[in-house]
């Protein structure tokens, strides 16, 4: 039988009557023969609560006791899951991530894994126990209580599936998996039954919410099959695992994601010569802005206009540091708009199918939408758009490729 690493988030153990629930389904992969070993986030709504109360305390609390209040979330779960599983004749076993040594550096509220000691987790398994290991969190070489940042329990999750060599990673979720975009937006969105970790990875960069970032770029790095489930729901899920080349349905596009958190910043007049980019992004860089989309127009003048994206929330700041530089360059201007979105088209298929971006460009005009900037990678078409047509904008590039139809067998005759 196999080894399998489930993880449930906050939603998934939010309750007592939701616990039990899990414990259920644990359970029944126990009871099939399956060696189990389960992660589990805080109930919903603990960690913020915890926030909120070191907050009550300090403006700025100290990051390494903020580590050891928010670590207890976890713990609290691994507990009662495991009372719960006990109740139900399931030998279980709770670890928090010191007990487990999820060795991590020294970066508290935002630590990296670095090693884990998986001997006692294999000891258990042999024994027959289910062992539930709080996410979230890890040790440094000093022995202080470390946690992962957002999305650290996915990160855990995948963490141990690598060490222990699972046959499968399974994430719990409030959703049933993958979709070919957000059901929300477009009727005809499709479960997808399987994603590579590359595409996957787009989605997630792009807006789509399903994983965390640096659980799929682990998850890639170590080759651990990754499925998305809906924790009170049957179904097979998701799965996300390396690209097969035996696939008979080999589809162009996977899916198209969006992304509303974008303003977009334009230095007007910037003089053409060498190091120009660097003076303006630079700047931006040191002051901890991340940078997206980039486009660069030169004039007859000699002169261009740069134009690149952030974050919503790091517009204002950007542009105090514009300001700046726009004086110091000899610009004429900076100007902002943060009523943009950005949509994207992704698929590994494109590398062997010509004509999907003038396939995507033609569904947007057809529809009256501008398009105000394009960054691409070999599996990602990005645009930016006005805010105002972001769903139209979704509704008719799945429509265009095909996405609410079942892919077609492409293997030839």
């Amino acid at each position: 039988m196999s080894l399998i690493v489930q993880k449930f988030g906050g939603t998934s153990v939010g309750t007592i009557e939701r616990i039990e629930q899990v414990a259920d389904k644990v359970a029944r992969f126990r009871g099939d023969g399956h060696s189990v070993v389960v992660v589990v986030s805080a109930m919903s709504g603990e960690t913020n609560r915890l926030i909120a109360l070191a907050h009550e305390i300090q403006d700025r609390p100290v990051p390494r006791e903020l580590d050891v209040l928010v670590s207890t979330g976890e713990q609290v779960t691994t507990a009662l899951l495991s009372m719960a599983l006990n109740k139900r004749g399931v030998k279980a076993k709770s670890y928090n991530g010191s007990q487990v040594r999820i060795l991590t550096d020294d970066a508290h509220t935002k630590a990296r894994i670095r090693d884990i000691d998986d001997e006692r987790l294999h000891a258990d398994l042999d024994e027959g126990y289910v062992v539930v290991v709080a996410g979230f969190q890890g040790v440094d070489e000093q022995g202080n209580i470390t946690t992962l940042g957002r999305g650290g329990s996915d990160t855990t999750a995948v963490a141990l599936a690598a060490a222990l060599k699972a046959d499968e990673c399974q994430i719990y979720t409030d959703v049933d998996g993958v979709y070919t975009t957000d059901p929300r937006v477009v009727d005809g969105a499709r479960r997808l039954d399987r994603i590579t970790f590359e595409e996957m990875l787009e989605m997630a960069s792009m807006g789509s919410k399903v994983l965390q970032i640096r659980a799929v770029e682990f998850a890639g790095k170590y080759n651990v099959p990754l499925r998305v489930l809906h924790s009170f729901k049957e179904g097979p899920g998701t799965l996300i695992a390396l690209e097969d080349s035996s696939q008979m349905e080999t589809p162009t596009i996977a899916g198209i994601a969006f992304n509303r958190d974008e303003a977009k910043l334009t230095v007007v007049g910037v003089p053409d010569m060498p190091g120009i980019a660097h003076r303006i992004l630079g700047p931006i860089g040191d002051a901890n802005i991340e940078v997206d989309v980039i486009v660069q127009n030169v004039a007859d003048d000699k002169t261009t206009d740069f134009t690149f994206t952030v974050a919503r929330g790091d517009l204002n700041r950007a542009q105090d540091v514009l300001k700046q530089v726009a004086e110091d360059i000899n610009a004429r201007d900076v100007r902002s708009d943060s009523k943009i979105a950005k949509v994207s088209v992704v698929g590994v298929g494109m590398r062997s199918h010509a004509g999907v971006a003038s396939q995507a460009f033609a569904a947007l005009a057809e529809v009256g939408i501008n398009i105000q900037m394009i960054t691409t990678s070999e599996i990602k078409i990005s645009v930016i758009i006005e805010e105002k047509f972001l769903e139209l904008a979704v509704r008719a590039l799945h429509s265009s490729f095909g996405l609410d139809k079942e892919p077609q067998d492409e293997t030839p005759a």
